[in-house]
């Protein structure tokens, strides 16, 4: 199983980035995959997930409208891959952000990262 982000990187507040995971050695069929960070000295915390059938969920408090996740266009999302689009970025979204699929119906981020896949992380840096 492995999951391969990208798309992290610096950017200025106010700025946008898009993040992208691409899974292989499961089937996405019957679960949620999506996106966790992780801040310097803070707890982890979910930001967004999505079914296999496309319902989004939103960690309200964190995204606050400002993130849209998505998956692969292709039929039934064949190609495992999700998509997170972050917009007016600000410095507190400065983290590690992890692409996981939690082992269903479980959403938090210890099941995630101890009983679900998870991914090595990209950086998300938002400074001027």
């Amino acid at each position: 199983v492995q999951l391969v982000e990208s798309g992290g990187g610096l950017v200025q507040p106010g700025g946008s980035l898009r993040l992208s995971c691409t899974a292989s050695g499961f089937s996405f069929d019957g679960r949620e995959m999506g996106w966790y960070r992780q801040a310097p000295g803070k707890a982890c915390e979910l930001v967004a997930l999505i079914s296999y059938d496309g319902t989004p969920y939103y960690k309200d408090s964190v995204v606050k409208g400002r993130f849209t996740i998505s998956q692969d266009s292709a039929k039934n999302n064949a190609n495992n891959t999700v998509y997170m689009q972050m917009n007016n970025l600000a410095p507190d979204d400065t983290a590690v952000y992890y692409c996981a699929a939690p082992p269903p119906p479980s959403r938090s981020c210890t099941g995630a990262r101890e009983f679900g896949y998870w991914g090595q992380g990209t950086q998300v840096t938002v400074s001027s």
